[in-house]
């Protein structure tokens, strides 16, 4: 694979490398640093490139891995909720405005609580909008597995904000 082919073929995965990284980091800095890690080692390793069936799921992985590696090297602890994440508007009261913020932040706890695999499906499913065949390819797991972990993840986001409202919290 050369310069060009590496360009046209891997670096439009970049973005969503990114998103999918700063997820796992939950900062800027560390995600960039992450993608740029996954395309040094996909440039080391693009002469094997055509090995791999998918290698848009195969970079998902790698970026996972040094991920998970990095936040564990560190210790690193995930800090707030990133701009995207922001739904305030212009019609919103102050008020309102705080109140979406704070559901978002309770969810973004919530959706960090779950098990590693319910927290990859749910991600990708609700944040990133991938389908359930690319979510099926991308974490090498069967469809009706991807569908179990959704309904798991929802679930229990849902019960815990349904308990977390009835109490007041």
């Amino acid at each position: 694979m050369d310069i060009k082919q590496f360009t046209s073929e891997i670096l439009p995965f970049k973005n969503k490398l990114y998103r999918f990284a700063y997820r796992i980091v939950g900062s800027a800095a560390e995600a960039e640093d992450v993608v740029q890690e996954v395309m040094i080692k996909l440039w080391n390793q693009r002469h094997k490139l055509h090995e791999y069936n998918n290698i848009e799921a195969w970079c998902i992985r790698v970026t996972k891995n040094l991920s998970i590696d990095k936040t564990r090297s560190k210790h690193y602890k995930l800090g707030a909720i990133p701009e995207g994440f922001d739904i305030t508007s212009d019609q919103q009261t102050p008020h309102q405005a705080t109140e979406t913020q704070d559901t978002m932040q309770r969810i973004k706890k919530m959706i960090n609580q779950l098990p590693p695999k319910q927290r990859d499906v749910i991600h990708l499913r609700d944040i990133e909008g991938l389908s359930y065949k690319e979510i099926e390819t991308q974490l090498e797991m069967p469809m009706n597995q991807v569908k179990v972990y959704l309904f798991r993840a929802r679930k229990f986001i849902k019960s815990q904000l349904i308990n977390s409202d009835s109490y007041g919290l």
